[in-house]
Parts: C-alpha cells; sequence; structure tokens
C-alpha cells in the first residue's frame, strides 16, 4: 500500500537554506515539498495550490513568516502551518501562535526537529521547543497574575505590511509600485498608523516594527 504524503510549501528568501531543508523533507517516505517560495508574499499565492503544510520562515523581505501565516489561515484555513527562525524570541513566537501556527523551530536545530514538526502539525498537535514552552506558561502565569490579556495587533495587514516597508527603509514611490497602490494611498496609510499608533516619525515606526516582529531588529 502506497504511503500518502505529506504535500509542503516551503518558504524562506535564502535558496541555500531552501534546498538543505527540502533534503532533509524529501528524505522521508510520508513528506514531500511540492512548491517554494522567496518571500512571504509568494507563499500566499501559492498555500492554496495542492499543499497540506506550510512551513513558513519568519523573516522574509515583502511579507513577514507572520503576516503570510495570517493570510494563509484565511484564505486556506485547511493548510497547517509551521513557523521557522533564527532566533528564540518570545514575540515572534506569540505573534506566530496567533496568526494560527501549530509550531514553531528553531533554524539552528531543524535537523533535528523538523520531521517530528511536520508530523506533530498534520496529526493537529503542537510543537514547541523546549525554551517557547517555558516562555508560554511564563506568559499564562504573568498574565492571570495580572488579570489582562495580551491587546490584538492595532493594524490591518495592509498597514502592517505598509509599516514593514517603511521600517526596511523604503520611499512611498517605491512602496506604492511593490504593492501596485498610488503613493497617496500610501501616504493616507502611513498617516493612519500614525494616528493609531501614536506615533510621528519613521524611527518610531521602525523601533515599533521591530517589536511587533515584522523585521528583524
Amino acid at each position: 500500500m502506497r504511503l500518502e504524503r505529506t504535500r509542503i510549501l516551503l518558504a524562506d528568501d535564502h535558496a541555500l537554506v531552501r534546498r538543505g531543508l527540502r533534503l532533509i523533507l524529501d528524505a522521508e517516505p510520508d513528506l514531500v515539498v511540492v512548491s517554494e517560495a522567496g518571500n512571504g508574499a509568494e507563499a500566499v499565492e501559492l498555500a492554496g495550490e495542492g499543499v497540506d503544510l506550510a512551513i513558513l520562515d519568519i523573516a522574509m523581505p515583502r511579507m513577514t513568516g507572520i503576516q503570510a501565516a495570517r493570510e494563509i489561515s484565511r484564505r486556506a484555513p485547511e493548510v497547517r502551518l509551521l513557523m521557522l527562525s533564527m532566533y528564540d524570541n518570545e514575540q515572534y513566537l506569540f505573534e506566530s501562535l496567533k496568526a494560527g501556527a501549530s509550531g514553531y523551530v528553531l533554524k539552528s536545530v531543524a535537523d533535528r526537529d523538523l520531521l517530528e514538526a511536520c508530523r506533530a502539525a498534520m496529526r493537529g498537535e503542537p510543537f514547541l521547543y523546549p525554551g517557547a514552552v517555558t516562555a508560554l506558561i511564563r506568559d499564562f502565569l504573568q498574565r492571570e497574575h495580572q488579570g489582562n490579556e495580551h491587546p490584538s495587533s492595532l493594524l490591518t495587514p495592509r498597514e502592517e505590511e505598509i509599516v514593514k516597508l517603511i521600517a526596511e527603509g523604503h520611499s512611498s514611490r517605491e512602496i506604492a509600485d511593490l504593492l501596485v497602490i498610488s503613493t497617496k494611498t500610501v501616504d493616507r496609510h502611513r498617516a493612519n498608523v500614525l494616528a493609531k499608533l501614536g506615533m510621528r516619525d519613521r524611527l518610531e515606526l521602525t523601533r515599533y516594527a521591530i517589536r511587533a516582529g515584522l523585521i528583524e531588529p
């Protein structure tokens, strides 16, 4: 009897990393990489095309893995999601889980953890490295003690996309070209974001983007 293989979308902006991960995954009888993406926006477009599981690098250009995870969860809720990161970062972890990811794998130990994480995701089980479990427990206890919850993001997905591009140093014209919108629309989004966040300039937006996991520090 032929084993049904989990069809995987692999998204990372480094071709060398994708190649290494693909070798690990394709060597397994129950896993197969069916498509690759070099950024988050591309991953969103490919996620609905015969994919069971999307493995998304957190730090990608154009759209981060976290932003892509949110959009894939909305468009194709049947696709399971795993996040890959170089960073043992609590903010990235929490944002990943809120975005719908069922696992968070550190790149430094991907050769050890990735296969187990893929299989756990397809069983509908979470996969977290030991440090992430500790962070979640600590956060839960802290919130219980304070009696409050993390606020949801104030920004829309489009506003987050624009904040990311601003923080990466793109001009309004460059952002308009990338997103195929007018510069006037970009400037309107920027003004709305500054008003929502109570901020004044690009520097403050950049700091916010780092805290929110939209760009790497």
